[in-house]
């Protein structure tokens, strides 16, 4: 008989720890009992400051007020982001949370949009889309209303050391435990290979039924312990380092993330209320350290405030997520470079999807491998996803972007890139958090355009078309000029500390 689950051990703080014991606290508390192990002598990445919508569901769930939560976390409202030099060099475009103009039951707007340009409309995609329009003009108002037309999704920029800080509070107000210690070494069952208790270096022992590791990059647990070996990915994401540093907040505080590609990677802009968080993802067989500081350091848009911090990563997957006793969430879990801020997300679905899938009566193998199944079609996708950033592209100022045209990619990407190209036809994949309206701005915004567009589009003859698509364009743009900017909006709504 499988033991029955009546204490979870989290094995590190941070964003991917206190967010694990907030949400099991809160959602099954009553049922188990919650240890976190963490030492203040081992430092936190901290720089994961952008985040994608379902952010919010966590807030939801947890009850958090969003006014307090601005404050507490120094936080920004995200609509999109801008990407720049991106499919050629002064070129840019948004990927927004939005989606442009309005779809039928059976065609989607974009194939209306690819209509009217192959007759030859000057029609710019994006001005059918609300959160690019807000975006572009610097403002931002929570939208009411359930018509799709008016619809603002939405995330933040926040301070992620600030952010743990807050779930920490927060876990240890429904009775978390938190447990000041290294650790020394796991206990494991001799007969079951599970983990049964962590020795700590002064010679405590925490036990536990179900460890949650959440070690970071060392995989403490998962990798040191049970050894369920990693999926190296840098054949296809060859970016290996990042630098970051924060910089002396705008002016002006922009509702968006900045991504500029730069000569062997890219560079992140994301503005909070007290600073600026700034970073270069490069690869290191393309780029030295010196020459990374230089760029960075050369494209920053206020006074540096700190010294830059060199983060080595490697991009993949652990090989099984959850592991005997084990699960393992962040870093821990693997690492998809933060093109499209996804790192934070992949910390939220690991938790919810234990959650769902939580073994109460004790561990089933069945369970573990529909866990498994899960993660791994996720983080697939996901990394589809940013793979098409690097590919898609008319780039040949440098062999790192010279290579990344070149290389062959996931089959199931390249015949997704193609099938789009051939008719505008997106296939949705199970459990690829980005929806169709993300892949067509990612697409058409680095010079993929399709080459036809479905029959449903042939409705209107050419001027009932740009009639219609000329009214769409007025009703998204009719609630901007009455919006307030975003600093303004943050300042009544969630007290911005300037």
């Amino acid at each position: 008989m499988a033991a029955a689950i009546n204490k979870v051990v989290i094995v590190g703080g941070g964003t991917a720890g206190w967010m694990a014991a907030a949400l099991i606290a809160r959602v099954i508390g009553e049922q188990v009992s919650v240890e976190l192990v963490e030492s203040d002598d081992i430092g936190i990445i901290g720089v994961g400051e952008a985040t994608i919508p379902p952010i919010q569901h966590v807030n939801a769930v947890l009850g958090i007020d969003e006014a307090e939560f601005l404050r507490e976390t120094k936080a920004t409202i995200k609509l999109a982001i801008r990407f720049d030099n991106w499919g050629a060099i002064g070129e840019s475009y948004y990927h927004t949370f939005g989606s442009a103009g309005r779809n039928l039951a059976f065609c989607s707007f974009h194939h209306f949009w690819t209509r009217a340009r192959r007759a030859g409309m000057a029609v710019d995609y994006w001005d059918f889309d609300l959160n690019y329009l807000c975006a572009r003009e610097g403002k931002f108002a929570k939208m009411q209303g359930d018509d799709p037309t008016w619809s603002l999704p939405y995330a933040y920029h926040f301070d992620s050391l600030l952010y743990g800080k807050y779930l920490r509070r927060y876990s240890e107000r429904l009775g978390v435990v938190r447990t000041e210690g290294l650790i020394e070494h796991a206990d494991r069952d001799p007969e079951t290979g599970d983990v049964t208790s962590l020795t700590l270096r002064d010679g405590r022992q925490v036990a536990g039924d179900l460890f949650i590791d959440c070690s970071g990059s060392r995989g403490l647990l998962i990798q040191r312990h049970l050894n369920v070996g990693y999926e190296d990915w840098g054949h296809w994401l060859p970016c290996d380092r990042a630098m970051a540093v924060p910089s002396a907040r705008f002016a002006q505080t922009a509702p968006y993330t900045r991504s500029i590609a730069h000569e062997a990677g890219w560079q992140w802009r994301i503005p909070l209320q007290h600073r600026n968080g700034n970073g270069l993802v490069y690869s290191s067989r393309h780029c030295s350290d010196d020459r990374a500081a230089s760029i960075l350091l050369g494209n920053l848009d206020g006074e540096a405030l700190d010294e830059l911090r060199i983060i080595p990563f490697r991009t993949g997957r652990a090989r099984r997520q959850w592991d005997h006793n084990v699960v393992a969430v962040g870093l821990a879990s693997g690492f998809l470079e933060p093109l499209e801020s996804t790192s934070i997300y992949l910390i939220q679905s690991a938790i919810v999807r234990l959650l769902h899938l939580f073994p109460r009566d004790g561990i089933d193998d069945r369970v573990v491998a529909e866990y498994n199944r899960q993660s791994q079609i996720e983080y697939e996708t996901v990394r589809d996803f940013i793979i098409l950033h690097y590919h898609a592209t008319r780039r040949d100022d440098s062999a790192f972007w010279r290579d990344l045209r070149a290389m062959p990619v996931p089959d199931r990407l390249a015949a997704k890139i193609d099938l789009f190209r051939r008719s505008g036809i997106l296939t949705q994949d199970p459990l690829d958090i980005f929806m169709e309206p993300s892949w067509v701005q990612v697409l058409m915004g680095q010079g993929i355009v399709p080459a036809d567009h479905h029959p449903l589009a042939d409705g209107p003859d050419n001027d009932e078309l740009a009639a219609q698509l000329r009214q769409l364009a007025a009703m998204k743009r009719e609630p901007v000029p009455t919006m307030p900017l975003h600093d303004t909006f943050l300042k009544a709504f969630g007290g911005q500390a300037g």
